[in-house]
């Protein structure tokens, strides 16, 4: 029998928008070519997925990998290994660089560093500022752009945009969804003396839960306005979720695995700096109200904000110590064992990191398992139960917050275009990352 297909997934649990169902697999040119019950000697290779279960690759709409200019904690090459070691198969990466990613030149340099040298797909955020607003329109749709990203709020970098007029001029001449770090960056500064040395717990009341909201406020206020679209990243307080899931025409949203996940005070008793995030870790009744968005539908996405700092940056005394912590690796992981604990559906994760992704952003090709659809897929095995250690971390930094976390679901393989890049905890050939499309 003539082969048809390069590579068959024999027998495996697939999740897609027709539900979840044990189907085969078939990938032809990098591309789903057929799902089904296929014939094995159709294909060139087989593999064997009894048992475990095929998601669409997840797509981590906010990371951190530090190129150029802050390769000592990571870089592009790094922060791809472990994301693909993650199921991870694109990312939008930030423009909080050095130089900041906020001209054409810029962008252009990132797309050709990372160009089969990441071991997964990719775009590039532009940075939004006072001085870029009258080419926003055309670093919006150069190729390798995710779109542009604005902090309103002051974090790691130099990109803060706290004057209301820009940032108004910015929301006006947007024309892709535009995505947003909201924390209002005069309350931070009249509330710097909150801060507590040496105790990083005080960080969420420096950084507190009116500060997001009042940001947040102004940002759907101006979008709606304006009638742009806005996307609102790791929103960290129950109030901005119950604002948010009344003004949905224009805003979408995002939430992270750690809000999720660790909770005040017992992350900072644990952690210390290492859970210290911007926006904060909070307390257990913010992270109810995040779950509640997630449960009722207003979350779009799940993103890592994986934002790796080396020990000896955590470690400095706080506040001097360093805002971020890895992620990207461990974004599935963790969401699986919060799926098998009964937190969330397996449906509603693959619409949170693949169909959601894929919407608000203009994709193509990727996000679902489809014919016609690239490849790219996460098998993972839901029953499998690992421990989280730093030693697995492939980022620079090296450490995860999760250290010493057990979790149950586990990701085996992850494939790019078709290509198998990991399988069972080793990465394989060669980097062939290139940059994702949009319409």
């Amino acid at each position: 029998m003539p082969e048809t297909f390069d590579l068959l997934l024999k027998g495996g649990t697939i999740v897609n928008h027709d539900g979840i169902g044990t189907r085969d697999l078939a990938i032809k040119d990098g591309q789903i070519a057929d799902i089904g019950s296929i014939d094995p000697g159709t294909a060139g290779e087989v593999i064997d997925a009894t048992g475990l279960t095929i998601l669409p690759g997840v797509i981590d709409s906010q990371v951190h990998f530090r190129e150029p200019g802050l390769t000592h904690k990571e870089d592009l090459e790094s922060g791809s290994r472990g994301a693909v070691l993650g199921g991870v198969t694109t990312v939008f990466e930030m423009p909080n660089t050095n130089p900041n990613t906020t001209t054409a030149e810029a962008l252009a340099d990132k797309v050709s560093r990372a160009h089969h040298r990441m071991f997964c797909d990719f775009a590039f955020y532009v940075g939004g500022t006072e001085d870029n607003i009258a080419d926003i329109p055309e670093l919006e749709r150069l190729p390798g752009s995710a779109g542009i990203k604005v902090f309103i709020g002051s974090s790691t970098g130099t990109l803060l945009v706290d004057n209301e007029v820009a940032l108004e001029e910015i929301i006006k001449v947007i024309t892709r969804r535009a995505a947003f770090h909201a924390e209002d960056e005069a309350r931070l500064n009249a509330r710097k003396d909150l801060r507590v040395p040496g105790d990083p717990s005080s960080h969420p009341i420096w950084r507190d839960e009116e500060a997001a909201l009042i940001a947040t406020r102004q940002l759907v206020s101006l979008a709606e306005k304006h009638r742009s679209r806005v996307h609102v990243l790791h929103i960290s307080t129950a109030a901005e979720m119950e604002y948010l899931s009344h003004h949905r025409e224009w805003a979408s949203v995002e939430v992270t695995p750690h809000h999720l996940t660790l909770v005040a005070p017992d992350c900072y008793e644990r952690l210390g700096t290492y859970c210290q995030m911007n926006p904060p870790v909070r307390d257990a009744r913010n992270q109810a109200g995040i779950w509640a968005g997630l449960a009722n539908g207003t979350v779009d996405v799940l993103g890592s904000d994986h934002a790796p700092h080396t020990r000896e940056e955590k470690d400095h005394p706080y506040p001097q110590s360093h805002s971020g912590m890895t992620g990207v690796q461990t974004l599935l992981p963790i969401m699986l064992d919060h799926v098998n604990a009964g937190r969330l559906t397996l449906e509603r994760l693959v619409d949170l990191t693949g169909h959601g992704p894929q919407r608000l952003f203009g994709l193509r090709n990727k996000g679902r398992i489809a014919a016609g659809y690239d490849a790219d897929l996460a098998v993972v095995d839901l029953k499998r139960t690992e421990t989280i250690t730093n030693d697995k971390i492939a980022s620079r930094a090296g450490w995860t917050p999760y250290d010493g976390k057990q979790v149950t679901g586990w990701p085996i393989g992850t494939f790019v275009r078709g290509r198998k890049v990991m399988w069972d905890g080793e990465i394989l050939g060669s980097a062939t990352g290139e940059a994702a499309r949009f319409y």
